[in-house]
């Protein structure tokens, strides 16, 4: 079984008969140490897989790059667990000469996390001041709606560690025209939203215009804040979104949706690029 997944003995209980113990098949989760320049940036807790492209969609969300030549090598460093063997959980990314590290103080990192306490202001202004896209842009091609409630469930025969596990998040980037582009797995959001947009910067198709970003649970703030800075106007959610989400979606002009259920959607900001909905926009949205 590959690292993606890890199997574990379980004791089944049921009202319909007695106790069994069996296998069960989880998802893994593993921490990985993000270095740059020799220096420990990030770790997060991940499922492991597309770990390059996890690294890359990082510094993306971190506002760190933006275009592709801005990274250098990775390469995953040295490190063993208590059987000696590699752990792969450790990767140092060189960036290209004259980008700036950034540094790594707590406060750098703040404005990331949902529940900080950061007020929202601020937090808007960090996330449009570390947009290298600009705004995004009014106008262009419509979604037609069909298309967009239809997405959850493409996004979900695709997941194929979900099918084994039940135990992970998904993110599938779409064309307008609902060709998938890319989908990745992973036990956090938005390390699979991550992994997305590392995708797509080491494609070189950043910004990512005429595209809609389709995620397996709620729309939270830094989701949104990934959307911005890889520039997709369309975020696409299976639940809800947060306020704060509607916010900085409405303060930058990205396309939020929620409650996406099969025949209903909810567009919370911006309609005017969903056909269907172009007619009704309200003051509010």
């Amino acid at each position: 079984m590959s690292r993606l997944m890890q199997r574990r003995p379980v004791l089944k209980l049921s009202l319909d008969g007695a106790p069994r113990r069996r296998e069960d098949v989880l998802a893994a989760e593993e921490p990985l140490e993000i270095r740059l320049g020799g220096r420990s940036f990030s770790v997060t807790m991940r499922t492991p897989g597309d770990d390059f492209d996890l690294v890359a969609g990082f510094l993306v969300s971190e506002g760190v790059i933006w275009e592709p030549a801005q990274l250098g090598a990775m390469r995953f460093c040295a490190g063993e667990d208590e059987q000696g063997r590699q752990t792969y959980n450790v990767i140092e990314a060189q960036l290209a000469p004259g980008v700036v590290l950034p540094e790594t103080s707590l406060e750098r990192h703040v404005y990331t996390s949902s529940s900080c306490g950061i007020c929202g202001t601020a937090s808007i202004e960090a996330v449009t001041k570390s947009s290298h896209f600009g705004r995004l842009p009014a106008g262009g091609p419509e979604l037609e709606p069909e298309l967009l409630l239809a997405l959850p469930e493409r996004l979900r025969e695709g997941q194929q560690v979900f099918e084994r596990t039940g135990g992970v998040h998904a993110a599938g980037l779409f064309g307008f025209d609902g060709t998938l582009l890319c989908l990745r797995e992973d036990v956090g959001r938005h390390n699979a939203v991550d992994k997305v947009v590392g995708w797509a910067l080491r494609e070189g198709r950043l910004p990512l215009r005429n595209t809609v970003l389709q995620v397996s649970g709620r729309a939270s703030f830094e989701l949104v804040q990934k959307a911005c800075l890889a520039g997709i106007p369309v975020l696409s959610a299976v639940s809800a979104p947060s306020s704060l989400a509607v916010e900085l979606a409405r303060e930058t002009g990205l396309t939020l949706a929620g409650f996406s259920r099969g025949r209903s959607i909810n567009v919370y900001t911006h309609p005017d690029r969903i056909a269907l909905a172009a007619s009704h926009v309200g003051k509010g949205v």
